[in-house]
């Protein structure tokens, strides 16, 4: 962050403007739960200041205390020089109203599958239609896991990884939500050591394609590179995923995957199957589905 901020800087608007300005000027890149400097700015002064996150207006005006100050310009200075995501410093990430501990074993979590979780995915979960069993295939820190379990009460959940790091993240947050009954971790690659089929599946698994991680952001390098690799074209697991996904599915299954930008390169490369594109807040290009009577074709 570099020489210590003026002594005129007193009062949350004062430290908000400058860090902005710094943080713009850092040439910072925005990703993991913010989108620009201002809405990171104001996230990580009002975690630090220990203030409500949903209320900046009216503390902007408030005085800051020596100690306070001295916390501020800490917190600033690591994310201006290490270049961590915010969620790193803070040891939190939000999906919605939801909150999630997290830490470098783990990446950082976001998904477009996420709000059609809290949707209970209506339409394509009917009223009538159980969810007895799901899976969560990639869970990382666990947070789609545990947002199936929320979805549908009465499923049993399990989620694998192949990280054991990113498990031990996961088993903190299925902890926190008191879900370590519903919520079940195995350390395994994809389908291995799961048995039974599964009403629904789930996965945000890496995509990043090789051209695309070279060129990553600091921030981007800080999580687990295993978390974003995708190979060549980005669909190396996905293909796995769809070739052993219809042997897991039960007979009315139905399997959830997200895979970026590559929504082309996988129509090309399965021009058989006929997915379905779900409306994201990024468009509908981002999150596929597919039945198991689709899969078995």
């Amino acid at each position: 962050m570099g020489a210590k901020a003026p002594a005129r800087l007193k009062t949350v608007r004062d430290w908000l403007d400058l860090t902005v300005e710094r943080f713009n000027q850092a040439g910072l890149y925005f990703g993991h739960g913010s989108a620009n400097a201002g809405d990171e700015a104001a996230y990580l002064m009002l975690h630090t200041l220990k203030l409500p996150l949903d209320d900046l207006d009216s503390v902007l005006d408030r005085q800051l205390t020596p100690a306070e100050i001295e916390s501020l310009e800490g917190v600033v200075r690591r994310r201006v020089r290490e270049r961590l995501p915010a969620a790193y410093l803070t040891r939190e990430a939000w999906l919605g109203e939801l909150r999630f501990y997290i830490d470098e074993r783990a990446l950082v979590p976001r998904s477009y599958i996420a709000p059609l979780l809290r949707d209970e995915l209506v339409p394509w979960v009917s009223g009538d239609q159980r969810i007895d069993k799901a899976l969560d295939l990639c869970t990382g820190s666990g947070c789609l896991a545990i947002l199936l379990a929320l979805a549908f009460p009465g499923a049993d959940v399990d989620a694998t990884d192949l990280s054991a790091q990113a498990l031990e993240v996961a088993a903190r947050n299925v902890a926190d939500y008191g879900l370590q009954e519903r919520v079940h971790l195995t350390h395994g690659d994809l389908f291995a050591g799961l048995r039974g089929r599964y009403d629904l599946i789930v996965s945000n698994p890496p995509y990043v394609n090789r051209a695309s991680m070279e060129n990553l952001p600091q921030e981007y390098r800080a999580e687990p590179q295993m978390a974003l690799a995708g190979g060549e074209d980005g669909l190396d697991i996905v293909r796995r995923l769809l070739a052993q996904a219809g042997s897991h599915l039960s007979e009315q299954g139905i399997l959830v995957v997200e895979i970026g930008h590559h929504r082309d390169v996988l129509e090309q490369a399965f021009p058989r199957l006929p997915f379905t594109w779900l409306e994201t807040s990024g468009g509908d290009g981002f999150v596929f589905l597919l039945t198991a009577a689709e899969l078995h074709r």
